[in-house]
C-alpha cells in the first residue's frame, strides 16, 4: 500500500519555526516531484512548495517564499518543509503529495497527483 505519512505538525507562537517530514513508503518517489500544500479552515487548499525529482529546483507560493523551504533526501524517501517566521495566518493543515512526473510542472497546476499524506496540523498564535 502506498502511502505517504506527514510529521512534525504542532501549535507555536508568531516568528517561531516548524519543520514538517513527509516520509513515501509502499513504493519508492525518488523520481517524482513532491511538494505541500495546505488548507486552512473555510479555505480552499492552496499550492505551498514543490522539488523536482533531483531536488535541483524548487518554487514556492508568494505567501511563503523567503520564509519556507523544501528540501528532500531521496535515499530516505522523505520531503520536507521547513517553515520559519511562522505567522498566524500559516495556520492550516498541511498535506504531503507526489506528482506522477519528476518535474515541479508535473505537480503544480495539476489535478491528478500520485498519491497524498493525511495531513498534519499548523497553528500559528499571534
Amino acid at each position: 500500500q502506498v502511502q505517504l505519512v506527514e510529521s512534525g505538525g504542532g501549535l507555536v507562537r508568531a516568528g517561531s519555526s516548524l519543520r514538517l517530514s513527509c516520509v513515501a513508503s509502499g513504493r519508492t518517489f525518488s523520481n517524482n516531484a513532491m511538494g505541500w500544500f495546505r488548507q486552512a479552515p473555510g479555505k480552499e487548499r492552496e499550492f505551498v512548495a514543490v522539488i523536482n525529482w533531483s531536488g535541483t529546483s524548487t518554487y514556492y507560493n508568494d505567501p511563503v517564499k523567503g520564509r519556507f523551504a523544501i528540501f528532500r533526501d531521496r535515499a530516505k524517501n522523505t520531503v520536507y518543509l521547513q517553515m520559519n517566521s511562522l505567522k498566524p495566518e500559516d495556520t492550516a493543515v498541511y498535506y504531503c503529495a507526489a506528482a506522477e512526473g519528476g518535474s515541479t510542472t508535473d505537480f503544480i497546476g495539476t489535478t491528478s497527483l500520485a498519491a497524498w499524506g493525511q495531513g498534519t496540523q499548523v497553528t500559528v498564535s499571534s
